[in-house]
């Protein structure tokens, strides 16, 4: 394991107004609340008419809203290399990481630290990237071969980390050589890994088209994967060794998306998952949010839109955690719901 660059670490006080206005004229980011859809009923998941409302808007991309003990929200930033935690009493938002080496996924571990996905090429890897004294690199390669584009990923309670590394769309894969001025090289396929605490990454599906949102059961006892380019969400049984086994297709999705990222399957789109205190699992699709029950049944779709794209990830947050907020496209939507989202972890 290697140290991570120093990265500056913005602290500011959600609660001084003038600071974070100067922070968003100098980001040149904006809070537009405005109410633009309203949700169908899932019984015990949201009533019949409740808002969706976008709260912020004008990120250079936003993925990966977690929602933390203390009732703030964190999210990533990747397009400007940030992450960011925001009041959800008040929707201020301040800069918590100022350089992520364009984290996507973000979880946050039993002690508090922050770990992300990271995939500025040339240095793609998971690391732990808050508190600022505790940065470290955890996996920067398999075999010696470095990462494709880290997306998305979970910590279990023992500080063992699974993450999904769904490679470049035709699109990614296009603005990197235009980047770089030269063509790609090989790189690593899709695939989904586990990193043992302290240990090196093992790899455990390489199956899936675009593997991208990953997610655990309540008891941690199942890992939840979906596919950007697939119908159906996959789940697995994790033995006592963090490994898995017992393939199988948990839930089908019924969203598509309008977009074609160049892969082919079935263009679902399905990206970032969480879960409810019932165990209920939500996947933003390119359909909006779908609920699954904790027996794959499909219960319903909360029609989230993220325009001009689809929505990315999604986290309940709050004091209560009874909001969900769905993210994607440079902007953060929420809904409120009767569920309240699992309380057992950030994510």
């Amino acid at each position: 394991m290697g140290r991570m660059r120093p990265i500056a670490t913005i602290a500011v006080m959600l609660g001084v107004l003038c600071t974070h206005t100067a922070l968003h004229t100098a980001q040149g980011q904006t809070t537009a609340p405005a109410v633009v859809g309203a949700a169908v009923a899932i019984p015990g998941v949201v009533r019949a008419g409740a808002s969706i409302e976008r709260i912020l808007t004008g990120y250079d991309g936003l993925d990966d809203p977690i929602g933390l003990s203390d009732g703030a929200l964190v999210f990533s930033e990747p397009g400007a290399r940030r992450v960011h935690r925001m009041n959800t009493s008040t929707n201020a938002v301040s800069v918590l990481v100022a350089e992520s080496n364009e984290s996507h996924g973000v979880t946050e571990d039993a002690t508090g630290r922050l770990i992300s996905a990271q995939a500025w090429d040339g240095s793609t890897r998971i690391g732990i990237i808050h508190p600022p004294e505790r940065q470290t690199v955890l996996s920067a390669n398999f075999e010696g071969r470095p990462y494709s584009r880290p997306n998305d990923l979970i910590v279990t309670r023992r500080g063992g980390v699974y993450f999904t590394d769904p490679g470049l769309t035709v699109q990614q894969a296009e603005a990197l050589v235009k980047r770089l001025g030269a063509p790609l090289g090989p790189r690593l396929p899709p695939a989904v890994y586990y990193i043992p605490p302290g240990g090196a990454a093992i790899k455990i599906e390489d199956k899936m088209i675009r593997p991208n949102g990953i997610q655990l059961s309540r008891d941690e006892k199942v890992l939840y994967i979906s596919d950007s380019n697939g119908a159906d969400v996959i789940a697995w049984d994790i033995q006592p060794d963090s490994l898995v086994r017992n393939r199988r297709a948990f839930g089908t999705l019924t969203g598509r998306s309008a977009r074609d990222n160049g892969l082919g399957g079935i263009k679902t789109f399905a990206d970032g998952m969480t879960i409810d205190n019932e165990g209920r699992l939500y996947i933003a699709t390119g359909g909006g949010v779908e609920v699954l029950s904790e027996q794959g049944q499909h219960l319903g779709t909360i029609p989230v839109r993220c325009p001009p794209a689809d929505c990315q990830n999604l986290a309940f947050a709050g004091k209560a955690k009874t909001t969900l907020y769905v993210a994607g496209a440079g902007s953060l939507y929420k809904v409120e719901t009767i569920a309240r989202g699992f309380t057992g972890r950030a994510k």
